[in-house]
């Protein structure tokens, strides 16, 4: 891997930068996913002509909607990109009028409904629509809150495993309810990947619109994200996008080697064996684990989330006594040769590695950088 103080070579370093291990997982802030190497490729080729936009969103639209199992997708700016449009999409409808107008609401609905336990940073996107967020806490006051000027409901799908909340009304009870007030669901499917069948089965609910990433586990371009769902709805969304000048989504654009990418890597994606990805990455923690043991660390596995398994180990100690804050052990891995991405454990104590779209081999690097930071 290079002596530390090595200059780094490639793109990165002659920006005199070092890239890093993510045992993040598919977090933002470091890059999210690693692309597979063949959609680079597809990507590049993709890159080599003009195309007009319309009729690759509409060809990688149909092949897309195929594997979600839904009527319509749309490749968007990620899922944020996706839950966005597919707010607009509800309020406007393929008025233009109303495109155009947002997000000034005259005319139009002005409420979504979210239950309290699924606000979240990311419902930002809902509320950039200009709406007024309805919170709800139970089927009766979900019920009560469905008016006239309710244009939504937006659900969140996938919590971490350790919050103890369960969903006040699950997905196809509040798809029942929604469908029968008029009322469409989108669903914030970013935390149901992996596995790949999350989605189709999503779909069977008969949730109106499905949003999720492009990137991370999936490996496509990390700017991309999937809005899926009803024909009319998905028109819509499309009107409120990027390339119409005119529109409160012009800003999310998507260009056509992105939709290419996204398309060749969902197609690899939906074919993967995830029971023996499960099983290395399950492999890879039982290790980190071990040797951390080896050091007197106090090692857990921290709960699988409701909607996923992601293998993430816990690693305590006695931080007065060893002299060492998680901060510390934080900033020495990323400060190293090489450079590891980890996060403080839960409440700002300890550390938690995640393992997620990690190399083979690279649970044994960590592994002895812990070992050095702890000798």
């Amino acid at each position: 891997m290079g002596m530390a103080g090595a200059k780094p070579r490639g793109v990165y370093g002659d920006l005199g930068l070092r890239p890093v291990l993510n045992f993040m997982g598919p977090v933002t802030t470091v890059g999210a996913s690693k692309m597979w190497p063949e959609i680079q490729a597809v990507m590049a080729e993709a890159a080599k002509d003009f195309a007009v936009l319309e009729e690759v969103k509409d060809a990688v639209g149909e092949r897309l909607a195929k594997l979600c199992g839904t009527e319509a997708a749309l490749v968007t700016s990620g899922t944020c990109g996706a839950i966005s449009l597919g707010t607009y999409a509800c309020l406007t409808g393929t008025d233009t009028a109303k495109v155009q107008r947002l997000p000034d609401l005259t005319g139009m609905k002005t409420e979504v409904v979210i239950q309290k336990p699924h606000r979240n940073g990311y419902d930002h996107s809902v509320r950039s629509a200009g709406v007024k967020i309805v919170d709800v806490d139970s089927r009766d006051s979900l019920m009560n809150a469905l008016g006239p000027q309710t244009a939504m409901i937006y659900y969140l799908g996938g919590t971490r495993g350790d919050w103890a909340w369960e969903t006040p009304v699950p997905l196809a009870e509040c798809v029942a309810i929604a469908k029968k007030a008029g009322v469409p669901v989108l669903i914030d499917a970013a935390n149901l990947l992996p596995s790949w069948d999350n989605i189709p089965r999503v779909a069977a609910t008969g949730v109106d619109l499905i949003a999720f990433s492009g990137g991370k586990h999936i490996r496509g371009p990390q700017s991309t994200g999937v809005l899926a769902g009803r024909k009319d709805l998905l028109r819509a969304a499309w009107l409120n996008s990027s390339p119409h000048s005119d529109s409160n989504g012009r800003a999310m654009k998507v260009n056509k080697e992105e939709m290419i990418g996204l398309l060749a890597a969902l197609e690899k994606y939906s074919k993967l064996d995830f029971a023996a990805m499960d099983r290395e990455y399950a492999r890879q923690a039982d290790y980190v684990m071990g040797e951390l043991k080896k050091s007197g660390l106090q090692v857990e596995k921290a709960r699988f989330e409701r909607g996923r398994k992601v293998h993430r180990v816990i690693a305590n100690w006695d931080e007065g006594g060893r002299g060492l804050t998680s901060a510390a052990v934080v900033k020495k891995l990323m400060d190293g040769e090489p450079r590891i991405a980890a996060l403080s454990g839960p409440e700002g104590k300890g550390i938690e590695l995640t393992f997620m779209m990690n190399d083979p081999g690279e649970e044994k690097i960590v592994a002895r950088r812990m070992r050095e930071i702890f000798a």
